[in-house]
């Protein structure tokens, strides 16, 4: 049986059965709480959670979020279930976290993940044509380097307490989001009392959907910058099939809860300069392309006993607290009495997105391998 469920999950069904169930409980969560074309963003919520923990003090952004502690104890759940919890490190470990920094600049100069880019595309918001174009290209030029050799080695073995490491620091998470301490007078524990971190679903059922998305997407190896670069390196479908799910059942879904908004201007939590629309999620998926994997790729990696994946994602909140303090992020459109202003970062954001990507690039360049064939690309996501 445990055969015959390894093998349905690597097939083309497999997949596509994962990203139609994203597609479907993204929007459903919209429905059920979460914030306006954010059923699911993995670096929108590991922004509020860093901004519950105290790291930044953006008051409108701070919660724990459940699905984010769902998805890694649903993998973690799936890897031992199958026998693929294999605690390993040692890769590059301080690249991965600063690349976890910079993808989480470019993600909040964009104002979401890949995920939420067809998520927002899929409730209307033309904003996800540009930001996806601009994660494909920053894809493309990371898969320039890996034809040249970049590579973070391999990670190896590890004790068991360093596969554990992640999910223990989760359930820490999780008893903080359910007792909801506060440590020092007008200090964290943080919970916005308005905004989008004040908009969330019951947590039972943002904690049951972030389980099943995370047991399957550890056994169908669902990843939006795998697609991509699946498809530009050599030629593969199969991981862009569920991603073309997602985005379908997303689209159907919200259009049936009368949750679609056509246009560019003034849409949920997003703004329309296109430039930095471009340039962040350019930025965030030459990142993800480097670092091996796509933000919520990384958090199943952490499940499964990944520490090099654990530091990317500690990375990434460790970034949204150091971009919101220093004023980095993303400003969203604002519509009053009929007047559009159109949003986006400021000077300190946008340099922070031009130095991201010049890190990137001489990252590029500089972090070689011997030899690099199409065959071991897979070894990019260290499985």
């Amino acid at each position: 049986m445990s055969e015959r469920l390894t093998r349905f999950f690597a097939s083309r069904w497999g997949i596509l059965l994962a990203g139609a169930v994203i597609g479907l409980l993204a929007p459903l969560l919209q429905k059920a709480g979460n914030p306006a074309n954010m059923g699911i963003c993995v670096a929108c919520f590991e922004r509020d959670i860093a901004g519950a923990l105290g790291l930044h003090r953006a008051a409108t952004v701070q919660y724990i979020r459940p699905e984010i502690i769902a998805f890694v104890l649903g993998s973690l759940v799936a890897a031992l279930l199958f026998r693929e919890f294999k605690p390993r490190a040692g890769s590059a470990p301080i690249v991965r976290f600063l690349l976890g920094m910079f993808a989480m600049i470019g993600a909040l100069t964009f104002l979401g993940c890949p995920w939420r880019a067809l998520l927002r595309l899929a409730g209307g918001d033309l904003n996800g044509l540009v930001g996806t174009a601009g994660l494909v290209a920053g894809i493309a030029v990371g898969v320039f380097f890996l034809k040249r050799g970049y590579s973070l080695g391999r990670s190896r073995p590890a004790p068991a307490p360093v596969g554990w490491m992640m999910p223990v620091i989760i359930l820490g998470l999780l008893l903080l989001l359910l007792f909801r301490p506060q440590f020092t007078k007008d200090g964290p524990i943080f919970f916005s009392t308005e905004g989008p971190g004040s908009k969330h679903a019951p947590i039972l059922i943002s904690l049951a959907v972030g389980l099943v998305i995370g047991f399957l997407a550890q056994r169908t190896r669902f990843c939006t910058m795998g697609a991509w670069r699946d498809v530009i390196l050599m030629g593969d479908t199969h991981l862009i099939t569920g991603v073309g799910a997602l985005f379908v059942v997303a689209l159907v879904t919200n259009l049936a809860l009368g949750q679609f908004k056509l246009g560019f201007a003034a849409q949920p939590v997003a703004h329309s300069n296109h430039l930095w629309n471009f340039l962040g999620m350019a930025l965030a998926g030459l990142a993800f392309l480097l670092a091996g994997g796509c933000p919520g790729r990384q958090l199943f990696l952490s499940g499964e006993g990944d520490g090099d994946a654990a530091l990317f994602v500690l990375g990434m909140i460790f970034g949204a607290g150091f971009a919101h303090n220093w004023a980095l992020t993303g400003v969203p459109d604002k519509l009053a009495e009929g007047v559009l202003t159109v949003g986006g970062p400021g000077p300190y954001g946008q340099a922070a997105v031009l130095i991201g990507l010049v890190f990137c690039i001489v990252l590029g360049f500089t972090m070689r391998a011997k030899e690099w064939t199409a065959e071991n690309a897979e070894g990019a996501e260290r499985n």
